[in-house]
C-alpha cells in the first residue's frame, strides 16, 4: 500500500506541475481547468479551491448519471489534488511570467506543459486508486446517453470549453493541444511505466520476474 500510494502522489506532483505550467505558458489552459480560472476570477478564492468544489459536485453528478451510490472515496484524492494544484500555482509559479517571452519559448513550454501532464497521469493511474471525477464524467455522460466514449469524452470537452470561453477563462492553444496530444503521451509513457511499475511491486514484481525466467 506504500508503494502504491507514493507512486500515486508523485503521479498528482508530476500532473499538476504540468498543467500549472501549461497555465503559465499564457496561450490557454486546459478545458477543465480554464473554466476554473474563468470561475476563480469572477468570484475569488484560489484555482485550486474550485477545483475542488466542482470535482465534489460531479461526484454526485456522476452518480445520478450512473444510477448508483456517489464515489465518496473520491473526496481524499479531490483534497489532496486541490491543495497540489494550488501549490504549484500559488507558491512555486506565484512570480513566474511567461507571457512576456516570445511566442516560440511560450508554445515550447505549453508542449512540454503536455508532455509533463501526460506522464503525471500514466504515473498517478498506475497504482489503480479512485480516480478525479471529472475523469470520470466523460464514462458517466457516455453510459447514460448511450454514446461512444469518444463521443461522450468530446461532448464534456466542447461543453466545458464553450462554458470557460463564455465566463472568460482562458482559452486558446492551450485548451487545443491537450485534446489533441495528451491522449497518445499518456499512453506512450503508460505502455512503458507499466512493466517498471510492477517489475518493483512489493508483492507483483517477483513473480513477473519469475515469469521472466
Amino acid at each position: 500500500m506504500l508503494y502504491r500510494s507514493v507512486v500515486y502522489v508523485l503521479g498528482m506532483l508530476i500532473n499538476f506541475f504540468g498543467v500549472a505550467l501549461l497555465i503559465n505558458a499564457a496561450l490557454g489552459a486546459g478545458f477543465w481547468t480554464a473554466f476554473f480560472i474563468g470561475v476563480s476570477d469572477h468570484l475569488g478564492f484560489t484555482v485550486g479551491f474550485w477545483y475542488g468544489v466542482f470535482q465534489f459536485l460531479i461526484v454526485f453528478v456522476n452518480a445520478l448519471l450512473m444510477k448508483q451510490a456517489p464515489e465518496i472515496r473520491a473526496i481524499i484524492p479531490i483534497i489532496m489534488e486541490a491543495l497540489i494544484l494550488d501549490f504549484w500555482l500559488e507558491i512555486v509559479f506565484a512570480s513566474v511570467n511567461f507571457a512576456v517571452y516570445p511566442f516560440a519559448v511560450q508554445l515550447a513550454i505549453l508542449l512540454t506543459a503536455v508532455m509533463i501532464v501526460g506522464l503525471g497521469v500514466a504515473v498517478y493511474i498506475l497504482p489503480q486508486f479512485p480516480r478525479a471525477p471529472v475523469d470520470q464524467l466523460f464514462l458517466a455522460v457516455s453510459h447514460r446517453f448511450n454514446l461512444s466514449l469518444q463521443v461522450g469524452q468530446t461532448a464534456v470537452a466542447a461543453t466545458m470549453t464553450a462554458l470557460a470561453f463564455i465566463i472568460g477563462g482562458p482559452v486558446g492553444l492551450g485548451t487545443l493541444a491537450p485534446m489533441i496530444m495528451l491522449g497518445p503521451w499518456i499512453q506512450w509513457f503508460y505502455t512503458r511505466l507499466y512493466p517498471l511499475y510492477y517489475q518493483y511491486h512489493p508483492s507483483i514484481g517477483k513473480e513477473l520476474e519469475e515469469e521472466m525466467l
